[in-house]
């Protein structure tokens, strides 16, 4: 990576960096070199080398928009949690008026892709993962995958965004699954909410790390499971595996319940997606398209023949 002393910004986010590296107080008047670390969507990551520190560490700068589906303060709380409990990176100093933070710089780590995901051990330590966090006391905010939704929905409307035409069908299928799971109980844990591959970091001989407790919450302990399915793309048979690795079993009403918030977790991204391409604008990805295809992939999923029966069964 090009390391860059501090006083030598050449762009616009090292210029960011440097502002907001100018605010710590605990390191003023030492050298500090840092590089970019590439993969993050809404923030800019960025290593730091301190002079006289015996370890390096991770800044990251909230990106534009970030703040309508953030609260930083929250994302602190769980990310304090998670270190507690050995499963992610320290916090080491955090700014609540701007969200910046730094943590620990996980040496020798790199972040997972999609692909590695294929191997089914990588899973099953996810899995450990998610069980440590959800074990955790309860954070602060409470903030259910219902509670998401209706948040982008509002936003959506607020900000005049396009939907697919279609979309019609996938809220009524929405609706109906929130009605099944509020009659079923909410099993409410510390959850991770975002299982981008990139958010598990591995590294040789040494255990798997989750970062980026930015969506985190108190939500429903199907959520974690199902979204993770989701986002490695995991046929039927990966998904029961996944089930039984978190539960021990395969009893109907787990299937389901991880079937039906599948399903969610695409309209609650999808939503997300569409919203945050009119909010996000620094970032040359099609935030769109990715939410019209995951909106898309919930409609097929509520097409499902035993929808209902998922639905009935929870």
């Amino acid at each position: 990576m090009d390391d860059r002393f501090l006083g030598s910004a050449r762009t616009e986010a090292d210029r960011a960096v440097e502002k907001a590296l100018g605010t710590l107080d605990r390191w003023s008047g030492r050298t500090i070199r840092y590089a970019p670390v590439r993969g993050g969507l809404q923030n800019d990551a960025w290593r730091l080398t301190v002079e006289g520190e015996p370890r390096r560490y991770l800044i990251k700068i909230p990106g534009t928009g970030s703040e309508a589906f953030i609260d930083r303060g929250a994302a602190h709380e769980a990310a304090l949690r998670a270190a507690e409990l050995g499963i992610g990176p320290a916090p080491v100093l955090f700014d609540p008026a701007t969200g910046v933070e730094v943590t620990e710089y996980l040496e020798s780590y790199r972040a997972c892709t999609t692909g590695d995901f294929r191997r089914p051990e990588l899973s099953g330590q996810v899995v450990e993962l998610y069980r440590a966090l959800h074990s955790a006391a309860p954070l602060s905010l409470t903030k259910t995958v219902f509670d998401m939704t209706d948040e982008h929905l509002e936003q959506a409307r607020a900000l005049g965004v396009r939907l697919p035409a279609d979309v019609a069908g996938v809220l009524a299928g929405y609706e109906a699954a929130r009605a099944a799971v509020l009659a079923s109980g909410l099993d409410l844990v510390v959850c991770h909410n975002d299982p981008t591959p990139g958010n598990f970091l591995v590294a040789d001989g040494l255990p798997m790390r989750m970062i980026d407790y930015e969506f985190a919450s108190n939500n429903d302990r199907a959520s974690d499971v199902a979204v993770l399915a989701t986002e490695m793309f995991y046929d039927e048979q990966r998904t029961l595996a996944l089930i039984e690795a978190y539960h021990g079993s395969t009893a109907r009403p787990l299937v389901s319940r991880v079937q039906v918030f599948r399903a969610l977790a695409d309209v609650r991204w999808g939503l997300w997606g569409c919203v945050n391409h009119v909010l996000n604008t620094s970032w040359d990805y099609d935030y769109h398209k990715y939410g019209v295809w995951k909106l898309m992939r919930a409609g097929i999923a509520m097409g499902d023949p035993r929808w209902t029966s998922w639905l009935s069964t929870l």
